[in-house]
């Protein structure tokens, strides 16, 4: 973490932005930092904006809005005694407003579904807009219909790319603050014995996933390590399927096709809708997208 910077959450009042609210919380703890609460009262279509071209003034903030974020604040300071929390309103569309804050930021946190504001569809601008454009990790808080195990493991995939290699950082990291186990994958195709020019999978494992798990093991001797090898044809299916009984996934915002892949491409798009846990993008602090 760096020092003093908060961990920012967009809020507009839906129940997905309200659950990536309480995420949110438990990040700013583990990580001993504030909790910023932000509201964007501009649509991204320009809902909100005077219809009238001469009138050019900036609507003011709305009073339900501000009663909105002054409950969750009150009711997460309820929950999670000591956490430093700070409230506002933003005049912006709801995307680069959270990339804005992002800059000062260590981590924003999305949901995946809203009402428009900061959360906003996943599919939709917002949601591709911030993990695709922000200055610092961004954590996607997925729907699910059963309850996310908080004591699960932490997944990250490995491909060989300097992305994943900063994703296995990452989750390395979160690990440790959950005290969780942290499990390197790597998929193959069941058809192929290895990629061209690459390590191939033998009887004792995975030479790409041994070199990983050796050196996290040396940087981190209390950090529980396991490593598994999927067979697919599928990257982005036997990660989906691998995040069943994950408490997070880690993904980097580009890769080789592996697990992180493009964050707009078939694997990272794959992860951000339709993981069965919250999955944390791991852009690097400071990144000019």
């Amino acid at each position: 973490m760096l020092m003093n910077r908060p961990v920012v959450v967009g809020l507009d009042g839906s129940p997905s932005s309200l659950v990536a609210a309480e995420h949110a919380a438990r990040a700013a703890v583990q990580r001993s930092a504030p909790l910023h609460l932000v509201h964007g009262y501009l649509h991204p279509l320009g809902y909100g904006v005077p219809l009238n071209p001469y009138d050019v003034g900036i609507p003011a903030p709305s009073e339900s809005a501000q009663e909105m974020l002054t409950r969750t604040a009150t009711e997460l300071a309820g929950r999670w005694p000591g956490l430093e929390l700070e409230v506002r309103q933003v005049a912006g569309g709801p995307g680069a407003t959270l990339v804005e804050e992002s800059r000062r930021a260590d981590l924003v946190v999305v949901g995946s579904r809203g009402l428009g504001g900061f959360a906003g569809l996943l599919l939709g601008s917002v949601g591709t807009q911030v993990s695709a454009h922000a200055h610092c990790p961004v954590l996607v808080v997925r729907p699910t219909e059963e309850p996310v195990p908080l004591d699960g493991p932490v997944l990250v995939g490995v491909d060989g790319s300097e992305s994943a290699d900063l994703a296995v950082g990452y989750a390395a990291d979160e690990a440790a603050r959950r005290a969780a186990t942290l499990v390197l994958a790597h998929v193959r195709d069941p058809d192929a014995s290895g990629p061209e020019g690459g390590p191939k999978a033998g009887a004792g494992g995975d030479v790409l996933l041994d070199a990983a798990a050796a050196a996290l093991r040396a940087a981190h001797p209390d950090l529980v390590v396991e490593e598994r090898v999927l067979r697919s044809a599928r990257p982005e299916q036997a990660l989906v399927e691998a995040s069943g009984d994950a408490a997070l996934v880690v993904v980097g915002s580009r890769g080789r096709g592996g697990f992180t892949g493009l964050l707009l491409g078939s694997v990272s798009q794959a992860l951000v809708q339709h993981a069965r846990c919250p999955v944390l993008v791991a852009r690097p602090h400071g990144h000019e997208a």
